[in-house]
């Protein structure tokens, strides 16, 4: 743990907090701890802000094509490519089944927003932009390219009579700590459109709007 915080030089106040950040489920219902989903759900939006700001400062392009590099930026894919760059699975405190299997997306995924969450509960907003600038910025161009099927399938339904997409989780199966999600994406609140499944509600929504795309008559055939 140290090792890491060292290696992001990152001079923290609270130990614990990365301890919880770095910890999965599985692992803190065998010990007894705090999991990191909490810092999960703060991390996910200190993410966001910070590559909102990031992108509106660079003034890359009109508001459409800020949306979209956003949603590339900090989808599941493009956060493991991050947390790549700095080994963040193997600091990762896993359950013994889930320590033999290793971790999955999700799992590193989680792992790198909840550490942006207790780098802010931590050490503040300035701090936690330096580890933004630090760790995301100099890959930013490796996960521009990756295909976002939730912003193809918004700018296809928006482009026509400004009709509304949203995404419902109708099923979640397995224990807490391997929870598989099933998501739908509908039409207007009420035509379905696609369904999708993954190992997090983003991944199941994604599939999900790719599963609309390949039934639709839409013209991003070269993005499915």
């Amino acid at each position: 743990m140290r090792d890491l915080l060292k290696k992001l030089n990152l001079l923290y106040k609270d130990e614990s907090l990365y301890e919880t950040a770095l910890s999965h489920a599985s692992y803190a219902y065998e010990n007894q701890v705090e999991n990191n989903e909490k810092l999960e759900f703060l991390g996910d939006a200190v993410i966001e802000l910070l590559t909102s700001d990031y992108l509106y400062q660079k003034d890359l392009a009109d508001e459409g094509e800020l949306t979209k590099r956003r949603a590339q930026a900090v989808r599941e894919e493009a956060l493991v490519i991050f947390a790549e760059k700095i080994n963040l699975k193997e600091y990762l405190r896993l359950g013994k089944g889930e320590k033999i299997k290793g971790p999955n997306n999700s799992m590193i995924a989680d792992a790198f927003e909840a550490l942006f969450g207790a780098t802010y509960l931590d050490l503040g907003f300035s701090a936690t932009k330096r580890l933004f600038n630090k760790i995301m910025v100099p890959h930013l161009n490796l996960v521009w390219g990756i295909k976002d099927y939730k912003s193809a399938l918004q700018e296809y339904i928006q482009s026509g009579d400004k009709r509304n997409i949203s995404y419902q989780v109708i099923k979640e199966s397995g224990p807490s700590h391997e929870k598989t999600f099933e998501s739908i994406v509908k039409l207007d609140n009420h035509i379905i459109l696609g369904v999708g499944r993954g190992k997090s509600k983003k991944e199941a929504e994604q599939k999900a709007a790719h599963d609309a795309l390949k039934k639709g008559n839409y013209d991003f055939k070269e993005i499915i």
